[in-house]
């Protein structure tokens, strides 16, 4: 079994060219290089989009949970390459497909999104991810994204 390797927020700032308010991801563990990883985004109150979803009872809306899914894809492949600091690329959807909805993400919840490259061809990838707060499964989707730059 390979050693996991973890990435910090310089280090994902480096990867993504997503910044605030849309840089969606505090850490990065790759399992295992260009493949496999885990991203963690700390859901905070302090988040903007808690205060038109929805006042008195904020929950994380699903395309940020799933694009957190993408943005944890696009970084595992992006740190395969050992000069990711100087790299300008990005990631582009092309597709998601299965989404499914299962709980609601709120304040304190930290978001686990579990993402796994299932196939490539050339600069297009195909991933399954998953995202958890405390082990249960809270979304769930496959998407299709191209890798430019």
């Amino acid at each position: 079994m390979s050693e996991i390797k973890v990435y910090h927020i310089e280090d994902i700032m480096d990867m993504l060219p997503h910044r605030y308010p849309f840089l969606l991801l505090d850490r990065l563990e790759v399992e295992e290089v260009g493949a496999k990883g885990v991203g963690t985004k700390n859901v905070t109150m302090n988040e903007e989009f808690f205060q038109g979803h929805f006042p008195g009872n904020p929950v994380m809306p699903g395309v940020l949970q799933v694009e957190a899914m993408a943005q944890t894809a696009g970084a595992i492949v992006v740190s395969a390459d050992p000069d990711y600091k100087n790299s300008k690329k990005s990631v582009l959807f092309m597709s998601i497909d299965g989404v499914k909805f299962r709980k609601p993400v709120k304040p304190g919840d930290q978001l686990k999104m579990h993402v796994e490259k299932i196939r490539e061809r050339r600069n297009v990838y195909v991933f399954k991810g998953q995202s958890m707060v405390d082990g249960q499964i809270v979304s769930e989707a496959e998407f299709t994204a191209m890798i430019v730059g």
